[in-house]
């Protein structure tokens, strides 16, 4: 069976199984690479040596974390070949991920956050920044709320995060006003909560990017931050103004305690007090 088939099967599979479409478009940006490399062959003449070879020459202009991003593809893409009886032994057995120091995730400042909100030039910025900031969402979610998901009784959404898992997400009051001056202004009928100016129609995960870097650079500390920084700042502000780390575990919707407590790394507002403190 030729890679190009297999993956197919591949996709379709994990499709069923509930892998969302972002992480299944990741999955199939490597499998055209893994194809680029090896041509399009029949995945039984793929080896251990072969797939180490590949990996060796693109690691070198790949960051760990990036490299260990495509081993963990190759590594699922070929357990499901080989649980599928496609090939009788799984050459990926063996394969190991780089190691890689605790990356301490960047953040923006009270005071930044601050000078972002003066940066927004209109209803949308500012609805945009003001939910993205209070409610802590992944920018993939953010682009499938629509507006009948709001519940305006307490400020809160349904969204639906990695693994199409469904959490209950908050935004605060400064949010909600800014939301009600967009959707208030808006004349389009468009379901999504956010939409493009012209022929309006839901933002994309790029035109949102776009807009969020945009203001950034407009911003007085002029610099490029993206969607997530939004998403770090609010966990890191959370638990500087005492949020337990289970509760922040439970609004960013992490499914692993180890991912939440990198946040305990970066709260330099506790460590500065512990320090002031004890020395």
């Amino acid at each position: 069976m030729l890679i190009s088939t297999t993956w197919q099967s591949y996709y379709n599979d994990k499709l069923i199984e509930g892998y969302s479409l972002i992480t299944l478009q990741a999955y199939q940006i490597q499998s055209n690479l893994l194809i680029k490399h090896f041509g399009d062959i029949a995945i039984e003449q793929i080896t251990t040596d072969g797939l180490k070879q590949y990996l060796a020459k693109v690691g070198p202009t790949l960051k760990p974390a990036s490299l260990g991003h495509r081993i963990r593809f190759i590594k699922s893409f070929f357990r499901w070949v080989h649980e599928e009886g496609i090939i009788q032994r799984n050459p990926t057995s063996k394969l190991k991920e780089p190691k890689s120091g605790t990356r301490i995730p960047k953040f923006l400042t009270e005071k930044e956050i601050e000078h972002l909100r003066e940066a927004c030039q209109t209803a949308k910025e500012h609805a945009l920044i003001e939910f993205m900031y209070s409610s802590g969402c992944r920018i993939g979610e953010i682009v499938l709320i629509n507006r009948r998901d709001i519940n305006w009784s307490n400020n809160s959404v349904v969204v639906r995060g990695k693994g199409d898992k469904e959490r209950e997400v908050y935004f605060n009051v400064r949010s909600e006003i800014w939301l009600n001056r967009y959707l208030n202004e808006r004349k389009d009928e468009d379901a999504a909560l956010f939409v493009t100016d012209r022929a309006p129609h839901r933002l994309s995960i790029a035109q949102t990017r776009y807009i969020i870097k945009n203001v950034s650079l407009r911003s007085e500390f002029n610099k490029e931050i993206s969607p997530h920084q939004l998403r770090h700042s609010y966990a890191t502000h959370l638990l500087d103004n005492g949020a337990p780390l289970e509760v922040i575990q439970s609004l960013l919707g992490h499914e692993k305690s180890e991912t939440t407590r990198i946040y305990a790394e970066l709260s330099g507002k506790q460590r500065h007090e512990h320090y002031s403190k004890f020395f």
